[in-house]
């Protein structure tokens, strides 16, 4: 039977056969039971013991997808044969456990209850928590306070640093939280993805189309700044602050096509420098469900790794007793292959390229040039090849772009044939010297590799707005028509560009719905209820060089 064959449930006993850690005992036990909190909500709790040894290192995980529980029976089954114990609980209003679901705010009480019951339990020897995104969170939100039994962490595609998650530069990551918040709203939500995410004012689109009023919803879409008392008080200001307060090592996984890998690489480097020392950092070429998303490049030697990694983590670190050394794992895209590298990465080599006429050039453009193009809200550039997708699974990674000139509000810039291999590895920045005739607008980047053959696809892109123009934490102003320099900064990435190939940059106003449409009006986004056309005008110039810049390793 071939891969593509199995359901996921027999791949992933398949993946368990591989793993590297030898089968030694058999499931000894299952029990299932309501584990109460002083007020007497009971949590759906499950627990596979095996039959030796006793007591047993154990995996916890709290989850809030009732989807999930299939597959999450075929892991516990999978880890109990090899000596381990594995402990489920369902979040609170979700999957049979009682109270009401509201996202994020009881995942530290409640986790840390189940912790300190495991820790008065001699059936549990050292624990490790495992989970990727929500199951993340709430592996993270408690991470500060646990038990001693608790040894490590193996947390995937998620980041503590909310704010990074939900915006760039005062723009919404709608993909991901709209349609999130669609989804658990607590209650069936029926309306059209796309046509709720353009609703305006976006601010009542939770009453107008969603069947009832989202709290929670309102409070992220009207909180762009990040200075708003929203980030910096409560839950969200405390998962900040937990990764400093962590003193075990953490496996932190992430994909260069992941919607949280900026949030997770902020977390990453607020981790304790006693973490740090014996934490792993590895980020592969894969979107939230780890699966490889590059078009165009070989990926002949890139393994399914979800289930021998995590174990082998495990058994190091709970049955051996080991501390790993610390190190950041980093796949090089374009040449198939994994490198260590030092993080945060240092100041490295850099190559710059010159935005001249339609070319990128290595030297700045001898007279001023000005390309202008009219962008309308309402016609807004559909996401295609994009890091921050999550509703939209098919649009995310790196795909074969269009031809340029394929709308007239996408400005294309293109180099000569690169006469060398260019590796490129750390956060691209683009600089761009524009003007809108709007009070506020935004600008969009994308960068691309154009092979040998003329196929492009997108390596990095990213957006700003003139209102948080180069990583301002609240708004500014603009005056209409005035040249002003803006720095739109990509997440880090590690990337070969090939000797032969061309590098091609595209400028526009819109990525929807990997951000909220900007309605060319100043403010905050959710409560526009209008939008109107700009016109915008990107400057080259010796006195205004706008440009590329690569770190190279």
């Amino acid at each position: 039977m071939t891969n593509n064959q199995m359901s996921p449930e027999e791949r992933c006993r398949a993946l368990f056969a591989s793993c590297g850690v030898p089968v030694t005992s058999k499931v000894g036990s299952y029990e299932e039971f309501m584990l109460r909190d002083e007020e007497g909500v009971g949590l759906r709790t499950q627990i596979w013991l095996p039959e030796e040894p006793s007591p047993a290192p154990c995996i916890v995980v709290r989850s809030c997808y009732a989807g999930q529980e299939a597959m999450m029976i075929v892991r516990a089954e999978e880890y109990c044969r090899r000596g381990f114990g594995f402990v489920l609980q369902w979040c609170r209003g979700t999957n049979g456990s009682e109270g009401v679901w509201e996202p994020n705010v009881n995942e530290r009480r409640d986790g840390l209850r189940l912790m300190q019951f495991l820790q008065e339990d001699d059936r549990f020897g050292a624990l490790g928590y495992w989970g990727d995104s929500y199951l993340a969170l709430t592996g993270w939100a408690m991470a500060d306070a646990v038990p001693d039994k608790v040894k490590t962490m193996f947390l995937g595609v998620y980041g503590c640093d909310r704010h990074t998650s939900a915006y760039k530069d005062g723009l919404f990551r709608q993909d991901i939280l709209t349609s999130w918040a669609m989804q658990n709203a607590g209650h069936p939500v029926n309306a059209d993805y796309m046509t709720s995410a353009a609703y305006r004012p976006q601010i009542n689109v939770d009453e107008a189309m969603w069947g009832g009023e989202l709290a929670w919803y309102r409070s992220w879409i009207s909180s762009p700044d990040r200075s708003d008392p929203y980030w910096k008080q409560g839950f969200w200001n405390q998962l900040y602050n937990i990764p400093g307060k962590v003193k075990f090592p953490v496996f932190i996984r992430e994909g260069w096509y992941d919607h949280h890998l900026g949030s997770a690489l902020a977390t990453f480097d607020l981790l304790s420098e006693e973490a740090k020392k014996h934490s792993v950092l590895q980020i592969g070429p894969w979107n939230h469900g780890y699966q490889p998303v590059i078009a165009h490049q070989d990926i002949t030697l890139l393994e399914d790794d979800s289930v021998r990694t995590p174990i082998q983590w495990f058994d190091r670190i709970l049955r051996r007793n080991e501390l790993p050394e610390g190190e950041v794992q980093l796949y090089q895209i374009g040449e198939d292959r994994w490198l260590n590298a030092p993080w945060p990465l240092p100041e490295t080599k850099t190559c710059t390229y010159y935005l001249s006429g339609t070319s990128l050039s290595a030297e700045p453009a001898h007279g001023e040039t000005v390309r202008t193009y009219t962008y309308d809200p309402e016609n807004p550039v559909l996401s295609h090849g994009a890091e921050s997708l999550l509703k939209s699974w098919d649009e995310i990674g790196s795909l074969k772009q269009p031809e340029p000139g394929w709308r007239k509000d996408v400005l294309t810039w293109m180099s000569d044939p690169l006469k060398n291999d260019l590796q490129v590895c750390g956060p691209i920045e683009v600089h761009l010297c524009v003007s809108s005739d709007a009070e506020d607008t935004s600008f969009t980047a994308k960068l691309m590799e154009v092979f040998e053959d003329g196929t492009a696809v997108n390596m990095r892109g990213t957006i700003t707005t003139l209102a948080y123009r180069n990583n301002a934490d609240s708004r500014l102003t603009y005056t209409p028509g005035e040249k002003t320099e803006i720095t739109l900064r990509m997440w880090p990435l590690a990337w070969t560009l090939k000797k032969g190939s061309r590098l091609r940059l595209d400028v526009s106003s819109s990525d929807f719905p990997q951000y909220a449409v900007h309605s060319n009006y100043p403010g905050v986004w959710s409560t526009q209820e209008h939008t109107k056309k700009a016109e915008e005008s990107v400057y080259a110039s010796p006195a205004a060089p706008s440009r590329i810049i690569l770190p190279l390793l």
